[in-house]
């Protein structure tokens, strides 16, 4: 019964945003901008709520929860606001002169209806960012969010039915199963963010109804670290970029290749810096989070298994506590050299050469991010122009993330798309070329019967 209930009100939701984007009440700007800045208000009035339920799904400090999540949607949102106007319109382009006399247009359009799936690791902040786009670009939207991070999920449905006509926007909540029958819809546009193998579902179900898509997946980030670098400042970044959200980061570095001779002494660095970040028991630290839940805890520990740990590995199942831990050179046949770690877990293997480096590198798929701290300029340019990937980052990691100028996205297994800030925008618009012509001039070689000589046309269209 439940069941059936649960389809009703997809089927109602779905066909009444139909009908609505059908009106074109979507489509003046002002009304988007409006929606938008009610978001943007409830979103500040109940930033406490949001930052509790995070703290409940994942223990998300207060200052991560601002940080990763409230403050980089509420910036989103103020940019669409502000850019609307500009992005919107109509761009007029050079024509050519084989249509003379006339004006050439790209016109933005929204697609219409859109899905988007969102994850649970940063469960406000990827489930609104890609919402904001959608919505600015005049689409409707069904937002499915993630069962695992309950608590968030549901202050995102209470601040988005306060905002949104369900007609414009409703959230579904649920398990797969409930991912599985809106799949199974014809949509305009669907937006994943989640795991690979997720990833391969979606774009499956996608190809029946050749629905464009955007998905936003992860896979083995890589982080190099030579010989020239700042030692502690590097560990400092790294133990940072890791260790936030508890590891569960899909552009965390996933795994260190070192160079062999300054290996120990980063690895005594990333010790104190674990240290002085979270203290000697990070179980009592407020700003070190809980795994998602035990399915992943258990996969985390089995990770574990036969591996050289050289600091941490300490584990709590009943608190969902997982300790920074740092492993020496696991093999690369191990979980932890094939799957994405998703978790406080950090690999570190080292290297002599370049080309032992690069050896580490083949066969791996493109990775959502790709970071290198070195002090070689040609290095850094080197590595960068040899491997494909999402993102990358010299001496830092994932804070190109935070900069909305920059798309943000993955390529091959990491995904396929990017958003944030005028790709947001871009990805759920449809730019329609126009040509409005003049009755004025036609060429009239263009029309039967064709003249018998083409040296003349060929010698015309190429100097077109």
């Amino acid at each position: 019964m439940l069941k059936n209930a649960l389809n009703t009100d997809i089927e109602n939701i779905y066909n009444n945003q139909i009908n609505f984007f059908s009106q074109q009440k979507t489509l003046p700007i002002k009304y988007r901008r409006e929606v938008l800045k009610k978001l943007l208000f409830s979103i500040r009035e109940n930033e406490k709520k949001i930052h509790a339920a995070l703290y409940n799904d994942l223990r998300k400090s207060g200052f991560e929860s601002l940080t990763t999540e409230t403050i980089l949607v509420e910036k989103e949102i103020k940019k669409m606001i502000k850019m609307l106007p500009v992005w919107s319109r109509a761009k007029r382009v050079s024509s050519s002169l084989l249509n003379f006399p006339s004006r050439d247009f790209i016109v933005p359009e929204p697609y219409g209806n859109v899905l988007i799936i969102t994850p649970w690791n940063y469960p406000f902040q990827l489930a609104m960012t890609p919402l904001v786009g959608a919505v600015a670009a005049g689409n409707t939207v069904v937002l499915k969010p993630s069962e695992s991070s309950e608590n968030t999920s549901l202050i995102v449905s209470e601040i988005i039915n306060s905002v949104f006509d369900s007609s414009h926007v409703s959230v579904i909540q649920g398990d797969a199963s409930v991912a599985s029958t809106l799949l199974k819809k014809r949509w305009d546009y669907i937006f994943y963010t989640g795991s690979t193998a997720v990833g391969k579902i979606v774009a499956k179900a996608a190809a029946e109804n050749l629905t464009p898509t955007t998905l936003e997946l992860g896979g083995k980030s890589p982080c190099i670290i030579d010989e020239t670098v700042p030692i502690k400042k590097t560990a400092k970044r790294i133990v940072w970029s890791k260790y936030i959200n508890c590891g569960q980061t899909c552009i965390a570095p996933d795994y260190l290749v070192v160079q062999k001779n300054i290996k120990s002494i980063l690895v005594n660095n990333l010790i104190n810096e674990i240290k002085s970040a979270f203290g000697k028991n990070p179980i009592n630290s407020p700003d070190y989070g809980r795994i998602i839940h035990k399915k992943h805890f258990d996969k985390l520990k089995l990770s574990l298994k036969n591996q050289k740990i050289l600091y941490g590995g300490i584990q709590d199942e009943k608190q969902l506590y997982f300790g920074p831990t740092l492993v020496d050179e696991p093999p690369n046949e191990s979980i932890l050299m094939q799957e994405e770690i998703f978790g406080p877990i950090l690999p570190i293997i080292s290297f002599d050469s370049e080309n032992q480096m690069h050896q580490i590198f083949k066969g791996r798929e493109k990775p959502l991010a790709f970071y290198i701290f070195s002090n070689k300029k040609r290095f850094v340019n080197n590595v960068f122009k040899r491997y494909s990937f999402g993102g990358g980052v010299a001496n830092d990691a994932i804070v190109h993330f935070a900069n909305d100028n920059l798309p943000f996205g993955g390529v091959g297994n990491s995904g396929m798309g990017e958003y944030h800030g005028k790709y947001s925008f871009k990805i759920f618009s449809h730019y329609k070329p126009i040509v409005k012509r003049s009755f004025l001039f036609d060429l009239p070689q263009r029309y039967a019967p064709y003249p018998k000589s083409l040296s003349f046309l060929k010698f015309l269209i190429n100097r077109l």
